[in-house]
Parts: C-alpha cells; sequence; structure tokens
C-alpha cells in the first residue's frame, strides 16, 4: 500500500518538530516514510521562515534540508491558484499544493481552513493534527 500523500500546515510542522512536543510523532513518521510530504518551493520558503523567526536559523536549515534530502517528499509545482481562503490568502498555497498533489489531507491547526469543508469542488480533507496523529496509529 502506497503512504498516504499530505500536506502538513506550517503551525504542524513546529509542533512537530520539537521531541517534547507530543506531536513529534507526526515528524518521526515522516522520517521513517510512513507519508508523503507534499511541498512547494513557496511553502518550504514559509517553513524556514518561521522556523528561523520562532525556533532559530540553524533547525530551520536543518529541517528544510531534512526535507528536501527525503524520498518521501513531492515537490509540487502548482500551475492553478484557487484562492479558495479569502480570510488569510497566505494559507492559499496550502491548499494549492495539496489539489495539484492529490493529497489526501491537509494537516492544521488552523481554523481560516475550515471554509474548504463548505466547497464540494475540488474536494479538499482538512485534518487537525490529533486525527492526523490517531490516523498515523490506527
Amino acid at each position: 500500500m502506497r503512504p498516504d500523500r499530505i500536506v502538513l500546515d506550517t503551525n504542524c510542522l513546529i509542533m512537530a518538530i520539537s521531541a517534547r512536543n507530543k506531536y513529534h510523532q507526526v515528524w518521526q513518521s515522516f522520517l521513517a516514510g510512513r507519508f508523503v510530504l507534499c511541498v512547494t518551493n513557496e511553502i518550504l520558503e514559509e517553513y524556514e521562515e518561521v522556523l528561523a523567526r520562532n525556533i532559530n536559523p540553524h533547525l530551520a536549515q536543518n529541517v528544510v534540508s531534512a526535507i528536501l534530502n527525503r524520498a518521501n517528499v513531492c515537490m509540487v509545482n502548482v500551475y492553478y491558484k484557487f484562492a479558495l481562503i479569502s480570510q488569510d490568502m497566505d494559507d492559499n498555497k496550502f491548499v494549492d499544493c495539496a489539489i495539484a498533489a492529490s493529497a489526501r489531507y491537509i494537516v492544521t491547526q488552523d481554523r481560516h481552513f475550515d471554509i474548504l469543508k463548505e466547497i464540494d469542488f475540488p474536494k479538499i480533507n482538512i485534518v487537525d493534527i490529533d486525527t492526523f496523529v490517531s490516523y498515523l496509529n490506527g
């Protein structure tokens, strides 16, 4: 069985990085190849920027490097921007990546993504990090 393709919002990546956080299992599962992480250059730039600002620049570079060097990463080229989230247009990069990659889920804690539950096409599944951890354990 092929691993699921997912898009991981930056807030969830931050939660998963620390070995002391209960969500570190998400990062460990990624490193173990249990899912395919779908990213774009724009997403990687946000990961690096936010991690550098909130944790430290060295860790940010190491995380992005680890992502780029994994076989279970899908680098996605987005050719169409759907602009489905109007409350925070910056979140649309994750939506567009998920659509272009045919990802099974976007994993996020951000409530701006809830609007996607009301949109029939393109259908995008949104799960919070607790639900995703349950899937990993199931």
